[in-house]
């Protein structure tokens, strides 16, 4: 009789519009939703709504019947994810998420500029129409490559405009631009061998950043650079101002300049309340960062170019630059610090630094991550290896320590290598990589070399030379240019550590701050504190121009009456020759 009546009472309930359900409540009860049991013969199959009411009304005529006094209306469910889908009640309670956020997409995205789109693909589809014709590729193999270069490069230069990614871009410039390569080169042969050259060279940068980058990202991981942070207890806002800078600096020299910029701008999140203080101490970030990474050969992409292909070596970098990169932070932050904007309000120790705990092992972690970067000169100079192979060796033993320290805590995945090489920036590798080829296609064909020639007969004055690249590496990508000037001239024109090689270092690392879209650093510190292009332009660009006109002078000077960093300190932890 129980039965019955449940029953009748469910076919009530599915009948009945009153007990239905909302679309947002019936969205979130296809996540939680149990398979209903009943004994006896079950009613027809009916549409899912239906039978979700039919079952509503079981529960309800179930409860009803027992003697037990009614429950207690139930409080409402937390929002859910679910909720958010759809909180006008016209989302059927079946659609999907994709077709929830296909509709969102579509209602609110608004196209970039169309007509520069149907130009650059214009353009695009003219290069490859071009590159069809064989005969005529082969009589203007250096018009057909600097066309397709120059169509690239503005794509990378617009990637924003354009929607766009850049390591797309640079990938399929450099497939066309060595497709071009094969076509003008004297046979088939020669382009083959020319592209495993480049490509023996370029995987060299390739593998070093790889290991690097996720050395870093395990020791981040890890909350190893706590004990950096945990140290910054000043408040007063003009010495926060030195003391972030000088951290900086320092751990620059040590990481990179991009990894160093996203720790201390994260750090500055959890000091400093959003504010313009907050934004001027991020830009005294981007500037220590690049500065601390131009004096030593692991502390900027370029440097490390600059290193592996045998332009400088780590002792006479960290001699001949230390004093410039110091003179580019102190004079622009002695100029900051003099600002209205310096002069914030004290800040209160933020309860978020606290609540953060290190991963067990974080200290040995650290360590070890720390001292297989710097490790590797030491690697080069004691083995005569690549610098990449001293990279990987650090990798390989942090990867065994991680599993060793982990071995059995599934909860624990997230610290060990395979989920921090999920989490590295692969596509700023492959970037890297197309950037690279693209560089190493144009040097193939004597075109880097035709370029050199002609500077040198209208700009005499290397020094000018290496200050004009700075200058172009605040709107230019720093590592294309550096690349470009590496094919141009060989160690035949300047030797090795020669004062070009030095203050080309210097000015491509340097020189990006000027801007905050020429570095790394300054593009993520753009994109995590959402900075204006116009508003770093306005408050910081004069202050960074200052430090690297008084950076190049002092180099200069310098270098005129012979000062460098002594000798025993830039032995440490460093070994000469490498």
């Amino acid at each position: 009789m129980a039965l019955s009546c449940c029953l009748l009472a469910g076919a009530r309930a599915a009948a009945s519009p009153s007990l239905s359900s909302s679309p947002a409540a019936l969205v979130r009860g296809r996540r939680h939703r149990q398979p209903a049991v009943v004994s006896g013969p079950l009613p027809l199959p009916l549409p899912l709504p239906t039978a979700q009411r039919w079952r509503r009304g079981l529960r309800f005529c179930c409860a009803s019947s027992s003697s037990s006094p009614p429950p207690p209306p139930v409080p409402p469910e937390e929002p859910t994810e679910y909720e958010l889908l759809d909180t006008t009640g016209n989302c059927d309670p079946l659609c999907s998420v994709d077709e929830v956020s296909s509709q969102y997409f579509e209602a609110n995205y608004k196209p970039k500029n169309d007509l520069l789109k149907a130009l650059t693909i214009f353009a695009t589809a003219l290069a490859g129409a071009a590159a069809i014709n064989h005969s005529w590729v082969a009589a203007n193999q250096d018009i057909a490559m600097v066309l397709v270069f120059a169509i690239g490069y503005a794509g990378i230069i617009f990637e924003e405009s354009l929607a766009f990614n850049k390591s797309g871009v640079g990938l399929l410039m450099a497939v066309c631009l060595w497709v071009i390569r094969s076509i003008g080169a004297p046979s088939t042969d020669v382009a083959v061998q020319e592209l495993s050259q480049t490509t023996s060279e370029v995987s060299e940068i390739v593998f070093f950043l790889l290991g690097a980058m996720t050395i870093v990202e395990i020791v981040d991981a890890h909350q190893g650079f706590k004990l950096v942070t945990d140290n910054i207890s000043t408040r007063n806002s003009k010495t926060l101002l030195w003391v972030i800078g000088i951290v900086t600096f320092f751990l620059s020299s040590v990481l990179d300049n991009l990894t160093s910029t996203i720790v201390m701008v994260s750090l500055l999140r959890k000091l400093v309340p959003p504010s313009e203080y907050r934004k001027l101490l991020g830009a005294v970030v981007v500037i220590a960062a690049n500065a601390g990474g131009a004096w030593t050969p692991i502390g900027d992409v370029t440097t490390t170019m600059l290193w592996i292909h045998g332009q400088i070596t780590t002792l006479k970098i960290m001699q001949g630059l230390f004093i410039p990169s110091v003179v580019s932070l102190a004079v622009p932050l002695a100029l900051m610090s003099l600002t209205s904007e310096a002069k914030g309000p004290s800040q209160k120790s933020s309860s978020l630094l606290s609540s953060e705990q290190m991963a067990p092992r974080g200290q040995l972690v650290l360590a070890v991550g720390v001292g297989a970067l710097v490790f590797v000169p030491v690697f080069k100079a004691l083995t005569g290896l690549p610098p990449f192979m001293g990279m990987l060796l650090g990798l390989g033993i942090l990867w065994i320590l991680t599993d060793a320290i982990h071995y059995g805590d599934s909860e624990r995945q997230r610290l060990k290598v395979p989920q921090a090489l999920s989490r590295i920036d692969t596509q700023g590798i492959l970037f890297f990589l197309g950037i690279l080829l693209s560089v190493g296609s144009l040097e193939s064909a004597g075109i880097l070399r035709q370029l050199a020639n002609y500077l040198d007969a209208n700009i005499p004055n290397a020094d000018l030379i290496a200050s004009a690249l700075g200058v172009a590496s605040a709107i230019i990508d720093n590592v294309p240019l550096v690349a470009a000037t590496m094919g141009m001239y060989d160690l035949t024109s300047f030797p090795q550590d020669s004062d070009f090689w030095q203050l080309v270092a210097f000015c491509a690392g340097t020189g990006g701050s000027m801007l905050i879209i020429g570095s790394a650093a300054g593009v993520a510190f753009m994109g995590m504190e959402k900075v204006d292009f116009f508003w770093y332009f306005r408050k910081v660009s004069g202050f960074a121009l200052a430090g690297y006109a008084a950076g190049i002078i002092s180099y200069l000077a310098a270098q005129n009456l012979h000062l460098s960093l002594p000798t025993s300190l830039a032995e440490i932890p460093f070994i000469p020759g490498s």
